[in-house]
């Protein structure tokens, strides 16, 4: 099981510490989908008991991160097409009037902020990184929302389907695309044009969630 363990024996609460790690390792895809998540085995891998990886496998099940199966036990969760495809259509549903809402907040740091990120995106070579970063540059501008309820709920639609839309992007055109589209809702954020940047976060979310469902139902033809 490719997983980064720590010693958890002195943590202050180790099943928080134990779902992190878990769910670094679906999200990022260093635990396939369909693979057994056994209970004994993480446990002796954080050096701790099997109580806090219960607690953390439920909460993994709750965000749909894992399923348990009969005589399997919990495994990570596969999507089918129309629950990805249902997926980027509700994110682009709550990012657009995120970002709408957060235009009207954003300060020269927050913009300085993204436009780092903005950047570093496009200048990125090493694909595992991707992920991580187009997440920072729409978290960047979301934040200045103020909608903590809405920003969890995008953070799990995303934990979601960050896996599958790492292989598009490594595998497709889907990074120079990214790049522009980025490029033009930060323009739009500068512009403080909320409604120009709601349609075009709208629209990259949707482009984006076509794209993977073409590309997956390509590779699981």
């Amino acid at each position: 099981m490719k997983l980064a363990a720590v010693d958890i024996r002195q943590a202050a609460s180790a099943a928080d510490i134990v779902y992190d790690a878990l769910r670094k390792a679906i999200v990022e895809g260093d635990l396939a989908e369909g693979e057994n998540l056994r209970q004994d085995q993480i446990a002796q891998m954080f050096n701790t008991s099997r109580i806090p990886v219960r607690e953390a496998l439920s909460r993994l099940e709750q965000h749909g991160l894992i399923t348990t199966e009969r005589y399997k036990g919990a495994v990570v969760a596969g999507l089918s097409i129309e629950e990805i495809d249902e997926i980027f259509e509700f994110r682009a549903l709550v990012e657009a009037e995120v970002i709408r809402l957060a235009v009207p907040n954003l300060d020269h740091d927050t913009l300085a902020a993204a436009r780092g990120y903005c950047e570093e995106f496009g200048q990125e070579t090493d694909s595992a990184r991707w992920g991580e970063i187009n997440r920072r540059f729409h978290y960047s501008l979301y934040a200045a929302s103020q909608r903590p309820y809405y920003l969890q709920i995008v953070r799990t639609s995303l934990d979601r389907i960050d896996r599958y839309l790492r292989a598009q992007l490594t595998l497709t055109n889907g990074m120079m695309r990214a790049k522009r589209e980025h490029e033009a809702i930060l323009a739009a954020c500068l512009n403080r044009d909320a409604g120009l940047a709601s349609r075009l976060t709208r629209d990259h979310v949707l482009d984006a969630g076509r794209s993977l469902v073409a590309f997956l139902k390509d590779q699981r033809a």
